[in-house]
């Protein structure tokens, strides 16, 4: 008897994680434009992919659909979304909104320099990926100053619904990264930002962010409109 109740205790974060698995994978693929907008898969095929059964990989693509990712449609497997300018314009009006009340937040609680080191090294990084030409490793950088601001928020819930929109984002980013003129500009930005940050100074930490995504809100925007990529 006592066996048999402790089956299902260990049996089910087994199938959460496979799931989890699932998720993070077909994220990441949707992301990095390896399974492209406007394309259709069927279940099986995904699950092929995946090397997974079936299971998990349909309760990961509800959970992506739900973010906005992709479309389920029944008996007929999914379709990974489109990038569409309004979309985008909107999502970049709730992050910049959510990402400056993680600015104020740092701003008033920062104890020392030290805290921010994270940002200092991220910045570091970015700006040595362009002496390098490496966009990729910019745009990498570039995420985790991002990411890291989030953290010293200290709010996990601030922290995962920036997350998930976020996800939108890198999708248009890794469709523009190329196509964009070089971000130095995006640098300056992120030294300001931390300078603010150092200063405990509140309302300048949030007027430079919010400059700073109104920037890059227009500027992807522009590029998806020009480009067409919201035509596919």
């Amino acid at each position: 008897m006592q066996d048999q109740r402790l089956k299902p205790v260990t049996s089910e974060p087994k199938a959460q994680s496979q799931t989890q698995r699932a998720a993070a994978e077909l994220r990441r693929m949707i992301v990095s434009n390896e399974l492209p907008a406007g394309s259709s898969y069927l279940e099986t095929e995904l699950a092929t992919m995946l090397d997974m059964s079936r299971t998990p990989v349909r309760e990961a693509t509800l959970i992506l659909a739900a973010q906005g990712l992709l479309e389920v449609r029944p008996r007929r497997g999914v379709r990974i979304l489109s990038i569409s300018p309004d979309d985008m314009e909107e999502i970049y009006q709730i992050l910049t909104e959510l990402e400056c009340l993680a600015a104020e937040r740092v701003a008033a609680s920062v104890a020392s320099a030290k805290d921010l080191q994270p940002l200092r090294e991220a910045a570091d990084r970015m700006e040595a990926s362009l002496k390098r030409d490496d966009r990729e490793g910019w745009a990498a950088a570039d995420e985790d100053f991002h990411e890291r601001l989030v953290d010293l928020a200290g709010s996990d819930r601030l922290k995962s619904i920036i997350s998930t929109y976020n996800d939108q984002v890198r999708r248009a980013r890794a469709l523009t990264l190329y196509i964009r003129p070089v971000p130095t500009k995006s640098n300056e930005d992120h030294r300001a930002l931390i300078k603010a940050l150092e200063k405990g100074d509140v309302q300048l930490a949030r007027k430079l962010h919010r400059e700073h995504r109104i920037s890059a809100k227009t500027l992807m925007i522009s590029l998806l409109r020009k480009h067409g990529f919201h035509q596919v």
